[in-house]
């Protein structure tokens, strides 16, 4: 099973803030009148990660569409599935390699919306000594939790690539190994331990294994069967919210950065290092597929790229877990 949260992947996109006011960023003030409680599970810590959300929020257009949204903290402690589950959260965020897990232990799972577009892991390395095709992992020394060998295991399976001809060192999920020259590259996300190294200065390059075969959706949106019969008016417009509150992101990053900060100012966020997240997100949730058909948009054929890639880590699902009519009710496909 890959490694979905490290409780220390954010360490180093959450030092050195400076904590700003509460006004808001070109929304509208929270709407006084009652609505339909629903709740949003985040998967992890507050951050811009999840930005396109709180725009959503802070601008009123839940509350417009008659619902009163929580978006509940994720954390090391606070897996996503159990409360979906259970109905205290409508719509949670997961990944899916997790639901997929969630789903052979009996979970009444469906994945509705799609954000990223392309999976965040990456093999990061230092800009004089890149790895930048997976054949340049042979002979290196990657530095990863040991609970991620499946992941460079199929990466190399999908590449044609040696993998016992890659010494694997375990390490905590830090930059500091790398930097150091312990190790030759290290498995990241995208969006954290190398926005890390450029803010400090360090130059680094990132090998994207989407861009190599690795075809896992993340940041993905799930639900329970029983919700998708039974409360489908209030997830059709709590998953308009967030699609509307996404593409105000794309416009602008930096004020869903500012506005990330203004609403957790006691979070411990960095003001440069989380607009440098927020921008490289962008690439990741937004594709020629989303400018098509919309935000969260799949087709059968990344459907099935997903199939065969969560073979190779263990994981046997059917194209039924995907339900795209959500998405259509919003896009008007």
């Amino acid at each position: 099973m890959t490694s979905r949260f490290n409780p220390t992947r954010r360490s180093f996109l959450t030092t050195g803030a400076a904590a700003l006011g509460a006004a808001s960023v070109g929304g509208l003030p929270q709407r006084a009148w009652a609505n339909t409680p629903v709740s949003l599970q985040l998967s992890w810590l507050h951050s811009t990660q999840f930005a396109g959300s709180y725009i959503a929020q802070n601008r009123g257009w839940w509350a417009d569409a008659g619902l009163d949204v929580t978006l509940l903290q994720g954390g090391p402690n606070a897996p996503v599935e159990p409360p979906v589950v259970s109905g205290t959260a409508l719509v949670g965020i997961s990944a899916a390699d997790y639901t997929a897990a969630a789903v052979e232990q009996g979970a009444p799972f469906k994945i509705i919306a799609v954000a990223m577009q392309k999976n965040p892991f990456a093999i990061t390395s230092l800009a004089a000594n890149p790895v930048t095709v997976p054949a340049d992992l042979e002979g290196r020394k990657i530095g990863m939790a040991l609970a991620n060998t499946p992941v460079l295991q199929a990466l190399c399976t999908l590449n044609d690539v040696d993998f016992n001809a890659i010494e694997i060192v375990p390490t905590q999920y830090s930059p500091q190994p790398l930097v150091a020259g312990e190790v030759d590259c290290l498995l990241s996300w995208e969006t954290d331990l190398p926005v890390a190294m450029t803010v400090q200065g360090v130059e680094n390059t990132t090998m994207l294994m989407a861009d190599h075969g690795y075809a896992v959706h993340s940041q993905t949106y799930i639900t329970t069967e029983d919700s998708l019969a039974n409360r489908r008016d209030e997830i059709v417009a709590l998953m308009a919210g967030e699609v509307r509150g996404w593409n105000a992101y794309r416009e602008d990053t930096d004020a869903a950065t500012d506005l990330t900060l203004q609403m957790f100012p006691d979070a411990g966020l960095d003001l440069e290092t989380q607009r440098l997240q927020a921008a490289r997100q962008v690439p990741l949730m937004f594709s020629d597929l989303t400018d098509a058909n919309g935000f969260g948009w799949w087709t059968d054929d990344t459907v099935a790229d997903n199939i065969e890639t969560l073979k190779l880590l263990g994981r046997t699902v059917t194209a039924d877990l995907w339900d795209r009519s959500i998405l259509e009710d919003i896009h008007g496909s």
